[in-house]
């Protein structure tokens, strides 16, 4: 395995460590302990912080690196630009995805129903029915942009599945988002992700201010 592979397998490693909550906003991350966790070199490992950094994804703190976290107002920024971005995969998915990708888009939302009360498993169950409606828009450079959007949204410590009566009407609104992609029609595809995106904004804040205040 060469060394530019390993560096990006570190790098997959340590992001998706980080997304799935095993490090959380403002935990510090040592570069021996990757490197055991994960079963490679400290080299690497060392290269995959520096990159996560440049991505703000992680932050220097002296000589270590910590998980960032975001603030009231970047988690504001963060959902304008997500909603801006989610709205526009749909339009495209509406307008190009193949029937084949329409068929799994279905059958994911209809599955993840079997999920509820679950909001862990939920919340990967969302990533992965949001990355296919972004390859379904085939848009290379709009898929590129997503990527570097839901990096940043793994700094969120909290799923807002576990809010109380989110998951299933997230997952109405999941439903809502196949059937106008399924009709083709762009306009109803934006508005249903625009619509979904903005609850997920309000559930969070709700989430934030009630951590807040406990």
């Amino acid at each position: 395995m060469s060394q530019a592979t390993t560096t990006k397998d570190a790098y997959s490693l340590v992001l998706e460590a980080i997304d799935q909550g095993m490090y959380s906003p403002g935990d510090r991350l040592v570069e021996s302990e990757l490197a055991e966790r994960f079963g490679v070199s400290r080299t690497p490992i060392r290269e995959a912080l520096q990159r996560l950094e440049t991505q703000a994804v992680l932050v220097r703190d002296g000589r270590s690196m910590v998980v960032s976290s975001l603030d009231h107002d970047q988690l504001g920024e963060l959902y304008v630009v997500r909603a801006e971005l989610e709205g526009l995969a749909g339009q495209l998915a509406a307008q190009h995805a193949a029937p084949e990708e329409v068929r799994v888009l279905r059958s994911m939302a209809e599955k993840d129903f079997d999920l509820l009360g679950q909001p862990e498993k939920l919340a990967r169950a969302n990533r992965r029915f949001h990355r296919q409606i972004h390859l379904a828009s085939h848009n290379r450079y709009l898929i590129q942009q997503l990527e570097t959007l839901h990096r940043s949204m793994a700094l969120m410590a909290t799923t807002t599945f576990a809010v109380t009566g989110r998951d299933r009407t997230a997952l109405d609104e999941h439903m809502a988002i196949v059937e106008a992609i399924e009709n083709r029609d762009p306009q109803k595809a934006d508005q249903a992700l625009r619509a979904h995106i903005s609850k997920a904004y309000e559930t969070r804040l709700q989430l934030d201010a009630n951590r807040q205040t406990s």
